[in-house]
């Protein structure tokens, strides 16, 4: 036992030091490593696991609202990234260089893309013609380069793993829908998936994507009361299409421009769920997401019978969940503690004992409770149990993002409530740059969102005591 304590001490209780327990859950549960380039890590084996999950749950969700997957290129002429000047310049502090091709001084500087909106606007300047064009229902999956000055792993790296999507459409009220599906589609996963709330919403203007008409947000909150932004969805209106002359010929034969959206997750996600469900033992799993969903673990294993029971029970199971056994030649003891890093959902138990009562131990992550089941009842018992871990890790969640959002009436409130306890903090603002710019200065917080569900109590701006136009979601945010 005394190997099982040592593995679980290595984690830095994240009372004491949030940000470390986040860096020894990544390292210890094997979901990443630092690189040998600054800011870029290497995905491990299980964290890589982790994102082919989210990845096949998303890629299902889009193709099954029409969109298709297509892969740009990697590299960006510079010409090609200056035609549209609000997004060039939005990305520029942030942009990686190619200036040479072998030994050769290449004769126009190639970026490495940071998102690939004139890639696809160049593509579809030239693939489409006529109304029966529309609607263009793209995604890619792809990495992205941005050059970061602060880096942590899957929360903020130089390179990462991501989906975007890019459409173009007719109208803008065509536009405008698709938007607001995506946005709902990422909300949906988000909860229904990765058992992490959100708060669906607007940016404002200083916080919209680079070259967006409008851009939606799904926020969530972290255990230590940070804010995290989880999925953006941009409206692009036609602004993309009239530098890039996107044009179509329309019914009664006039040429339009098309209307364009822009929408993305990263593997951003993988760190909100070690900061939403993770605690001091390590990772926690939802089990729709979770690469082992059962870990089976025989105890006394040397003795007869036991491993070809345990064999037997993975073989009954695995065809009701993702099942795998250890039968290492590792303590027991220590078993326990590395599923329990890694998050495995469920731990199944069973030894010489069990067998001769033809029952088993089932140990939950989330709760760590043991409940002994009979060997009879476990393809009942096993999907229940999973379906209520994954429940009440949301309810858990929700549950805490309730007790960290609170109201303030003004600037000064809404730092006094930060700083004494972190979260969410609804505040009525007047839509001035000047006052937004207020809030991050004197409270050290950002306009998060301003969420679909607005309340009533929108009275006056928590500055400047004009007439409030909307209920802002503010915090301080990784």
């Amino acid at each position: 036992m005394a190997k099982e304590k040592k593995f679980v001490e290595s984690i830095t209780s994240m009372d004491v030091d949030f940000a470390k327990w986040y860096t020894d859950i990544v390292k210890k549960a094997e979901l990443a490593d630092y690189a040998s380039v600054r800011g870029c890590m290497v995905i491990r084996p299980y964290g890589y696991a982790i994102w082919e999950n989210i990845q096949k749950i998303l890629d299902q969700m889009f193709k099954d609202t029409g969109h298709e997957n297509v892969y740009m290129p990697m590299f960006i002429p510079e010409s090609l990234l200056q035609k549209e000047a609000d997004h060039v310049k939005g990305f520029a502090p942030e942009v990686a260089w190619v200036t040479h091709g072998g030994n050769d001084l290449l004769s126009e500087r190639l970026c490495v893309r940071p998102t690939s909106e004139t890639l696809f606007c160049d593509h579809y300047a030239k693939i489409i013609q006529s109304y029966n064009d529309l609607p263009k229902l793209y995604n890619q999956w792809c990495s992205v380069v941005r050059w970061e000055k602060t880096t942590r792993p899957f929360l903020r790296s130089s390179e990462f793993l991501w989906q975007e999507g890019h459409t173009a459409h007719a109208t803008e009220a065509d536009a405008k829908e698709e938007t607001l599906r995506m946005l709902n589609i990422y909300a949906t996963f988000c909860e229904e998936t990765l058992a992490i709330p959100v708060i669906k919403g607007k940016k404002t203007e200083k916080e919209k994507f680079a070259g967006a008409s409008e851009t939606y947000t799904i926020e969530s909150l972290m255990h230590d009361g940070k804010a995290l932004q989880c999925g953006t969805s941009h409206n692009f209106g036609d602004g993309f299409a009239k530098a890039f002359n996107i044009q179509y010929t329309d019914k009664t034969g006039k040429l339009a421009y098309v209307h364009q959206t822009s929408w993305g997750m990263s593997t951003r996600l993988i760190g909100a769920l070690i900061m939403v469900h993770g605690d001091d033992n390590g990772l926690v799993l939802p089990p729709a997401i979770a690469p082992i969903q059962l870990m089976i673990i025989p105890i006394a294993q040397h003795k007869e019978g036991v491993i070809e029971k345990a064999t037997e029970l993975k073989n009954m199971l695995s065809k009701l969940a993702r099942v795998k056994i250890d039968t290492s030649d590792k303590m027991a003891g220590w078993k326990f503690s590395e599923y329990e890093m890694k998050g495995v959902p469920l731990r199944l138990e069973v030894g010489p004992k069990d067998i001769e009562k033809n029952q088993v131990v089932l140990v939950r992550r989330d709760t760590r409770e043991k409940i002994f089941v009979p060997m009879s009842e476990l393809e009942t018992k096993v999907p229940e149990l999973l379906a209520d871990i994954q429940k009440s890790l949301l309810e858990k969640a929700r549950n805490l993002q309730n007790s960290k959002t609170f109201n303030a009436k003004t600037v000064e409130e809404l730092k006094e409530l930060l700083d004494k306890t972190l979260g969410f903090v609804n505040a009525p603002w007047c839509g001035e740059l000047a006052c937004e710019e207020k809030v991050k200065e004197v409270a050290g917080a950002s306009s998060r969102c301003m969420p679909f569900d607005q309340s009533d109590d929108a009275d006056v701006c928590l500055c400047c005591g004009k007439p409030a136009k909307a209920n802002v979601i503010w915090g301080r945010a990784y």
